[in-house]
């Protein structure tokens, strides 16, 4: 053989290896694609409250929740193991808490940091925890959950949080996005059915009393965007609506108000209910049914007929103490309608099944044992 030959053979051989070798990897690369289409992330699209698309991972390993109320609604799912970061609220030490929630599950103060409350995202401590997708309540426009998608490079679901008042269908259309994304569909509707289920006992025992029958009512002293005294109200108040209460301030509107004095004065209530998130304040509703002279004059005040009502509007809406707080009202307003109801003891039934702990006694502890009891003044 020639050294022409030689070097010619030798050349074969080496493109025969090469295109082997080629033909491996090209094997592997066939191979591990497949299994990244056929693997057990499966991706769907959804569209979110905002009416944006997102595709996300279905039933997803890590999530974080942004904004006010969110981990809440990932609790009420039982998904909150997948929680791999939390905004600074969760970690915080306060004196009072009135988050069920938060009370039954400790182990957030654990998690690392994703930002302050009220969706005040880090984008960088978000990337840092890897989540596999964003959820977000109370933000407005689309551009802004864009943006944070666009930082971070990972799917951001919007929703819109609701209440059980008003907006109860933003609420349940949030909750079955959530459970879409997280594979918790039938705990979604679960969810839902409970809300309706109580919300119409409520309105069972009550809706066939007369106007004529039934006491009038005010509640004072509600948080908004922080604690108030007792000229705080709110007109939709929800726990009223669901007992077919009697409100004297229910004709303002549906958003919050603040009554003037004189007009609480002049609608002299039968029966006075404060919400106890007052008392992070000073002067509270309390203390000022002890101690303004205009407030000395109330029948309610005189009779004592004041009644303390847990906080429901704590890092937004609690709808379990909604509902907690509706049935109490109905023990106070129609005696022989809930005459079968302890108040504490369904207070606990109801965040039992909705966060998983009877956490009654530890918040009402942190107010005081006011909650679901008459005020002495």
């Amino acid at each position: 053989m020639n050294k022409k030959t030689a070097a010619i053979s030798i050349l074969l051989v080496l493109m025969a290896a090469t295109a082997l070798f080629a033909g491996c990897t090209g094997a592997e690369n066939t191979a591990a694609g497949t299994a990244e289409t056929s693997g057990t992330v499966e991706m769907i699209t959804i569209t979110d409250s905002l009416g944006r698309e997102v595709t996300v991972p279905k039933n997803p390993d890590s999530v974080v929740c942004s904004g006010s109320g969110c981990l809440r609604y990932l609790t009420y799912l039982q998904a909150e193991d997948k929680i791999v970061g939390v905004d600074d609220i969760e970690i915080k030490e306060t004196q009072f808490d009135a988050r069920p929630y938060a009370l039954a599950n400790p182990q957030f103060k654990d998690y690392p940091l994703i930002g302050e409350f009220r969706g005040n995202d880090d984008p960088e401590k978000i990337i840092a925890c890897n989540p596999d997708v964003i959820f977000k309540t109370y933000s407005t426009t689309g551009s802004e959950i864009d943006e944070l998608q666009e930082k971070t490079g990972i799917p951001v679901v919007a929703l819109n949080y609701g209440n059980l008042g008003v907006y109860r269908d933003d609420m349940y259309q949030s909750l079955r996005i959530m459970g879409e994304v997280m594979g918790k569909e039938d705990r979604a509707e679960d969810v839902i059915a409970f809300f309706d289920s109580n919300i119409a006992d409520l309105n069972t025992r009550t809706e066939s009393v007369t106007d004529e029958d039934k006491k009038s009512a005010y509640i004072g002293g509600i948080a908004h965007k922080g604690p108030h005294g007792f000229q705080s109200t709110e007109p939709s108040y929800a726990p009223f609506m669901f007992v077919n209460a009697f409100d004297v301030a229910g004709d303002l509107g549906t958003e919050h108000a603040d009554v003037a004095k004189e007009k609480i004065v002049e609608w002299n209530p039968d029966v006075l209910f404060v919400d106890l998130s007052t008392l992070q304040t000073t002067p509270s509703a309390v203390d000022e049914l002890k101690t303004d002279e205009s407030y000395q004059t109330l029948d309610a005040v005189k009779a004592g007929e004041v009644y303390g009502v847990l906080p429901y509007n704590w890092y937004t809406s609690n709808h379990g103490s909604v509902l907690a707080d509706a049935y109490y009202i109905g023990t106070v307003l129609y005696p022989e309608q809930f005459a079968d109801v302890d108040p504490a003891a369904k207070a606990d039934e109801i965040y039992v099944y909705l966060v998983g702990e009877p956490v009654f006694d530890k918040m009402n502890a942190a107010f005081a044992d006011t909650a679901f009891t008459k005020i002495q003044l």
